[in-house]
């Protein structure tokens, strides 16, 4: 099922799905094979397997690959500084998921907390009046009776 209950096609491809075999991911990333076997030891990218035991890779793998590269050619960033960049990355996401989680909770306990005060209100009496303070002054009021002639 998908985020929105819905049952997804097996068939249908996503970022995530694992179509491509190392020479096709080794192409479309511009890297060689070994680089690709590589990286997998260090945990840089952690392609699927299939049933043969044989790396599968993602368009969502090859992009990181590519980044991967342009982190390691461009930047001159070494592997291990690039491995803690991707689990940073990756730890910054996790974390953006779970707020957005956390804020659909915040949203929805409000909701429920503003039904039950509007239940409360509804069900308060009709003929009583409510209190209100009355303000203190120190105005001073003379009475003075009337006289009749």
């Amino acid at each position: 099922m998908d985020g929105t209950g819905r049952r997804r096609n097996p068939y249908e491809l996503t970022d995530e799905s694992p179509v491509y075999v190392i020479s096709v991911a080794a192409q479309l990333s511009g890297l060689h094979p070994q680089t690709l076997r590589q990286y997998d030891r260090l945990g840089l990218v952690s392609p699927d397997r299939a049933a043969g035991r044989g790396r599968r890779y993602s368009a969502r793998d090859i992009e990181q690959l590519r980044q991967v590269q342009q982190l390691s050619q461009d930047e001159g960033i070494n592997l291990a500084g690039i491995k803690r960049i991707i689990e940073l990355e990756n730890q910054v996401a996790a974390l953006k998921a779970r707020v957005a989680e956390l804020q659909g909770a915040v949203e929805g306990a409000a909701a429920a907390r503003q039904q039950a005060e509007a239940a409360v209100h509804a069900s308060y009496r009709r003929d009583l009046v409510p209190y209100q303070d009355v303000q203190q002054t120190s105005a001073l009021v003379v009475w003075r009776p009337r006289r009749d002639q």
